[in-house]
C-alpha cells in the first residue's frame, strides 16, 4: 500500500477530522439515549464509556457513570469495562490529531503537549488518562499527529483509563457502603 501524498492526504484528514466533528455533536445531542445502555450491565458500561470519550473537548461524564456503576456491579469488573471503553474511545483524538494535524500545531496548549509527549512519550499519555481531565483530547491528537504508534497510544491509554475508572469505581463502592 503507497502513502498518501498532497491532496489526497489532505481529503483523508479532513474527512476524518469532519467524521469525528459528526460523532462528537451526535453523542451530545444523544447523551440521554447513551446512559440508557446501563441496562446491558458490563457491556453497557463498556458502551456508554466507549461513547462518552468518543466525544472532543466536550466530554459526556462517563466517570460520573462509573461511579454509580461501581456502587453496583463489582468495582473491578467495572474499571476493566469502563477503562477498555474509554481507551478505545479516545481513538477520535488520535486520528482527529492525525486528520488535523496542520490544524492544531499553532496553538499554544499543543506545544506544551507536544514537548511533554517528545520527552516522555506513552507515559504522558498515560498520566494524562489517568488524571480527571479534558487535556487528554488533546494528548490524543498530538500523540495522533506526532505518529505514535496506535498500540502504543491505546496501551497507554488502556492503563491510564483503567486506572482511573478504578478509583472512581471504588469511590462508588464504597459511598455505597457508608449509605448502608
Amino acid at each position: 500500500m503507497s502513502k498518501l501524498s498532497g491532496w489526497k492526504l489532505t481529503f483523508v484528514r479532513v474527512l476524518v477530522l469532519l467524521a469525528v466533528i459528526t460523532l462528537t455533536i451526535f453523542l451530545i445531542l444523544n447523551r440521554d439515549r447513551v446512559q440508557e445502555l446501563e441496562a446491558l450491565g458490563y457491556p453497557g458500561i463498556f458502551l456508554i464509556s466507549l461513547f462518552s470519550n468518543a466525544t472532543l473537548i466536550l466530554p459526556v461524564p462517563g466517570v460520573l457513570f462509573t461511579s454509580a456503576m461501581g456502587a453496583v456491579f463489582n468495582p473491578y469488573w467495572v474499571a476493566l469495562a469502563a477503562g477498555c471503553g474509554a481507551a478505545l474511545g479516545e481513538l477520535t483524538g488520535y486520528v482527529a490529531g492525525f486528520s488535523g494535524q496542520g490544524i492544531i500545531e499553532n496553538k499554544q496548549w499543543y506545544a506544551r503537549v507536544t514537548e511533554w509527549m517528545k520527552k516522555f512519550g506513552g507515559l504522558t499519555v498515560l498520566l494524562l488518562a489517568f488524571i480527571p481531565n479534558p487535556i487528554f483530547d488533546i494528548a490524543g491528537m498530538v500523540a495522533g499527529a506526532l505518529r505514535m504508534p496506535l498500540w502504543k497510544f491505546l496501551l497507554f491509554s488502556w492503563v491510564g483509563k483503567t486506572g482511573k475508572m478504578l478509583v472512581f469505581a471504588l469511590g462508588g463502592a464504597g459511598l455505597l457502603e457508608l449509605l448502608t
